[in-house]
């Protein structure tokens, strides 16, 4: 169509093009105009542009430079006084760019650096979600789908995405400022913060959906008065005298649960509870645990080893910390590849040491240890294997459980080869009925000796328990 006579043709403008496009699709137009104009702002390319000045290094030691890359991520994952600092720096770097006053179109933001930040650092409808951060312990998002879990249980959430593109988006805001990357030849990411905050990311292709989740750090103390203390009930004050005799008798101890029952935090209460000069190192495929961090007073070497790295892997972890003078070791989780060097640690000397391991029962745990020994291929009787586990490795049993909202340690077990047969004598049972701990003291007469030797004091609170209860 030809402009009438007298005006002016209409210039062709691009940028307006393309936002009436996005305009007719029913979405906010990622270019911004005025009227058409031509220089009309790109926010595209800018979100781009901002996403890299945020996520180049800063600092002048490697250390700052980390510090930094700690704040990005915890701004993305909704801590408030980082994003209100990182809102501050994408404010001065449009002001050094001249860019203030420059309109952003229809976007529902009140500035420009507003609508760059949600890009850029905004977690998109998860924002909402951490605005109810009071007793939030993970959120979890599968494909759009958002689950809360608060007090150890998984709820789904009343938001969602609108598309798997948002989820993506956060994916790759958090690898960039994490020096990572999630891409179609490495599918998974994992991002974890000073505080314990821990970032698990999948993309398409290594799980059906792209998923994420974030694990917050939410407990500051560990030990087992806190557990006994009414508002957590994990223990009561009998159990937790208890718990305290067989951390100074040095048994080799193992919990067992399922995922968010509280095994790591007993781990913590048990080792806050061992004498701050003994050396105890840790090993751990992520660093978790963070002893130094919460017991900076303990004498800890923390092992962080990388399984498909053998200079790294659990077995050079081992070989190194038993060179290391370790009084106790603490294991996270037991794995198939490195079962056999934790049995022979605790078998040789390293007394008091405690670990976990992914078992249904007590009874069951000698065997899936035994397992997993067996798996290397060397020649040894699984039977004679098992015996040596249940007397050695594993001589106290912890199990973990959730009931109702509270986490619970519904058992303390030792264990015992009676009739060349395993067996789990019960020292502490959880009653549901009576929501109350009842102590048969099934100790073994070893178990009476160790104590007598190594901790007088429990052994006679031990022994005028089981006269009182007449037993």
């Amino acid at each position: 169509m030809r402009p009438e006579a007298g005006t002016k043709p209409e210039r062709f403008s691009p940028t307006a093009y393309a936002a009436k496009l996005q305009s007719d699709r029913g979405a906010a137009p990622l270019l911004a105009t005025e009227d058409a104009a031509p220089g009309a702002l790109d926010l595209r390319a800018l979100t781009e542009e901002a996403r890299h000045m945020l996520a180049a290094p800063r600092g002048w030691s490697e250390e700052e430079r980390k510090r930094y890359a700690e704040k990005l991520n915890r701004a993305v994952i909704g801590f408030p006084q980082e994003r209100a600092e990182l809102l501050a720096i994408i404010s001065d770097w449009i002001i050094k760019k001249r860019l203030q006053h420059i309109p952003h179109g229809s976007l529902p933001y009140g500035t420009l650096a507003e609508a760059l930040f949600a890009e850029v650092i905004g977690l998109n409808v998860l924002e909402l979600v951490l605005r109810h951060r009071e007793g939030l312990e993970e959120v979890q998002v599968v494909g759009t789908r958002i689950f809360e879990v608060r007090d150890g249980r998984a709820v789904k959430s009343a938001y969602r995405f609108s598309d798997i593109a948002q989820v993506e988006r956060i994916q790759q805001n958090l690898v960039l400022f994490n020096n990572d990357r999630i891409n179609p030849r490495k599918r998974w990411a994992e991002v974890l913060l000073l505080d314990g905050s821990r970032v698990t990311m999948t993309g398409f292709g290594f799980t059906a959906q792209p998923t994420l989740t974030i694990r917050f750090y939410t407990v500051r103390r560990f030990d087992l008065e806190t557990l006994a203390r009414p508002d957590y009930r994990t223990i009561d004050d009998a159990v937790r005298q208890m718990l305290l005799c067989i951390v100074r008798a040095r048994f080799n101890m193992v919990v067992i649960g399922a995922t968010n029952t509280g095994k790591t935090h007993l781990i913590k209460a048990l080792i806050s509870a061992m004498p701050d000069e003994e050396r105890i190192v840790t090993i751990e495929g992520r660093y978790e645990l963070r002893l130094q961090r919460d017991f900076p007073e303990k004498n800890v070497v923390e092992y962080e080893a990388e399984e498909d790295d053998p200079l790294h892997g659990p077995r050079q972890a081992f070989k190194l910390a038993l060179r290391q003078s370790p009084q106790r070791i603490c294991h996270a989780e037991i794995r198939d590849e490195d079962a056999n060097i934790y049995v022979r640690a605790c078998t040789r000397g390293h007394e008091g040491s405690i670990t976990s391991v992914h078992a249904n029962t007590l009874e069951d745990v000698p065997e899936a240890i035994t397992d997993m020994c067996m798996l290397d291929g060397r020649g040894m009787n699984p039977s004679r294997l098992t015996k040596r586990i249940a007397e050695h490795v594993t001589q106290i049993g912890f199990e973990m459980r959730m009931v109702g909202e509270s986490r619970r340690l519904v058992r303390v077990g030792e264990f015992a080869v009676e009739g060349g047969e395993i067996a789990v004598r019960d020292w502490a049972r959880y009653d549901e009925e009576a929501d109350a701990w009842k102590l048969p003291l099934g100790l073994t007469e070893r178990a009476w000796e160790r104590i007598r030797r190594m901790d007088p004091g429990g052994y006679g609170w031990l022994r005028g328990l089981r006269e009182a209860s007449g037993c």
